[in-house]
């Protein structure tokens, strides 16, 4: 190998094993956190796990990619649809309607427990809308959007689109365990974590086809899950700092994931015309989700 050769390998090279480290020492600052709380706040202790499980989803779906350099579309379009429905039945089984009965729990009326949350969710919703406005970031399919997102590299662009996928899930994991009992947030943490699996591996997919090394690829993906560990934390600590927030947490996460759905998940699905592959996996990620939460909550 010649010395243009070595000097062209070795920025990508290095580049990756950044991308490794930061994965490493993430996974180290987080069991470190898990011990801290599960000393201090079990509920917060207990939401990290459930995000520290879909996070290893995630990772785990980007493997494949190490050995198959590409997936149908129909297939990747059937996995967006799937992701959209396990997420749609979460936030109406495991977040809106206990939402509204710890509303009525806490003294409100019928129309007072569902005004509550339903303002919660436009809240939720509201907020992924300004992060959306106001965050740059890059589309698989439909491209760029933000302020300035011309200015970014493509790969911090994607970083940010995976934020806005993967938070809202952390977050109802939180609020989850920190509402409901423990079988509830688990089916919740579940679901989530089995619709990771093919997100991960659509988001290692879509890497590479933009042009990115299957290892870094593999590595960016796995630490895009890790946002979900840290909104759990968040999501918890404060719902759990005052039940009277529980009835609002609950809705302002399913407000959030309802957004992504709308906004980000079934568009991306459409895009190429599988509409059918789509609509499929979704109404099976519901199906699913909805069993997990009736059989184990």
């Amino acid at each position: 190998m010649n010395t243009f050769s070595r000097h062209r390998i070795r920025p990508a090279a290095t580049s990756v094993s950044v991308w490794t480290l930061a994965v490493l020492v993430a996974c180290l600052g987080l069991y470190q956190m898990w011990v801290y709380f599960n000393g201090h706040a079990p509920h917060v202790a207990d939401a990290l796990l459930g995000g520290m499980v879909a996070a290893g989803a995630t990772a785990a779906g980007t493997l494949p990619i190490l050995f198959a350099r590409t997936i149908p579309q129909k297939v990747q379009d059937g996995m967006f649809g799937f992701g959209a429905g396990v997420m749609l039945a979460a936030s109406a089984f495991s977040l809106v309607a206990p939402g509204i009965a710890a509303a009525e729990s806490q003294g409100a009326g019928p129309w007072g427990a569902g005004l509550t949350v339903g303002a919660a969710i436009l809240l939720g919703a509201a907020a992924l809308l300004l992060m959306d406005r106001l965050l740059p970031h890059e589309h698989f399919i439909k491209g760029r959007e933000g302020i300035e997102a011309h200015r970014l590299r493509r790969t911090w662009l994607f970083v940010f689109a995976i934020t806005l996928h993967n938070l809202p899930e952390g977050l109802a994991i939180g609020v989850g365990y920190a509402g409901n009992d423990p079988l509830r947030g688990t089916a919740l943490a579940t679901g989530i974590a089995i619709q990771d699996i093919p997100e991960g591996l659509v988001v290692a997919v879509a890497l590479i086809a933009a042009g990115y090394k299957r290892a870094f690829a593999v590595a960016l993906g796995m630490l895009s899950g890790l946002v979900e560990p840290v909104g759990a934390v968040l999501g918890a600590a404060v719902v759990g700092w005052s039940a009277a927030l529980l009835p609002w947490g609950l809705g302002f996460a399913a407000g959030a994931m309802l957004f992504v759905i709308s906004h980000e998940i079934i568009p991306e699905s459409h895009r190429k015309g599988h509409e059918v592959y789509a609509t499929c996996g979704l109404m099976l990620g519901f199906v699913l989700m909805m069993l997990l939460d009736t059989a184990l909550g």
